[in-house]
């Protein structure tokens, strides 16, 4: 085998693995069920002059800002924004609050800061262990936000402290995370058309 042989068994094996954490989330009735829901949530929410909150760490952080700008700028065809925001791109309040009061607070303070009753916090968490992650939607409950998770398999210490805890079938972090924006972008054609009735469609990058 050459080098290249070796590298192309090695694409189509994370081709492969990919496609079989999405057929067990497809297959997964209870976990389709939970992304409607969380859906449905986010579109009342936004319908009623609310916004989304939404928030990780690294690669979770660029899922986070990722589907802010689905909502914010347009999906799949031209309608009105709608208001969504990502906490981890101010680098200076980021910076500022980490520096100060300790990583843990980097969410949970600028969403005291920021939400208000019946917006919408959508924490991202691979292990679902994030304490960052964890402290901010436990404040996001204290103010009657709702909240709304996105982990992996065992959903770790988020699963029994949110209203939607979508757990993708998974172990490995990248199988997570693909599956993860692919839920993103689920949620915002579904938010999208629910809100806006579009049925045309338009190339966005």
């Amino acid at each position: 085998m050459t080098q290249n042989d070796a590298f192309e068994l090695r694409v189509r094996n994370a081709i492969e693995a990919s496609i079989a954490t999405k057929q067990s989330l497809l297959k997964n009735a209870e976990l389709v069920s939970t992304v409607a829901r969380a859906s449905e949530l986010l579109a009342n929410a936004l319908r009623r002059g609310n916004k989304v909150l939404l928030f990780g760490n690294g690669g979770s952080a660029a899922d986070a800002q990722h589907i802010a700008a689905e909502l914010v700028g347009r999906f799949a065809f031209e309608r009105s924004p709608l208001p969504a925001l990502a906490l981890s791109v101010n680098s200076s309040c980021v910076t500022a609050i980490g520096n100060d009061y300790g990583f843990d607070q980097v969410f949970a303070r600028q969403l005291e800061a920021l939400a208000r009753p019946g917006d919408v916090a959508v924490g991202i968490s691979t292990s679902g262990k994030s304490p960052n992650v964890a402290l901010a939607l436990d404040v996001a409950k204290k103010a009657a936000v709702h909240t709304v998770a996105m982990t992996g398999r065992t959903g770790g210490i988020l699963r029994g402290s949110v209203e939607h805890c979508i757990c993708v079938p998974s172990d490995e972090t990248p199988r997570i995370q693909e599956c993860h924006i692919l839920i993103g972008h689920i949620i915002s054609e579904l938010v999208e058309r629910e809100l806006f009735h579009e049925k045309s469609r338009v190339s966005g990058s």
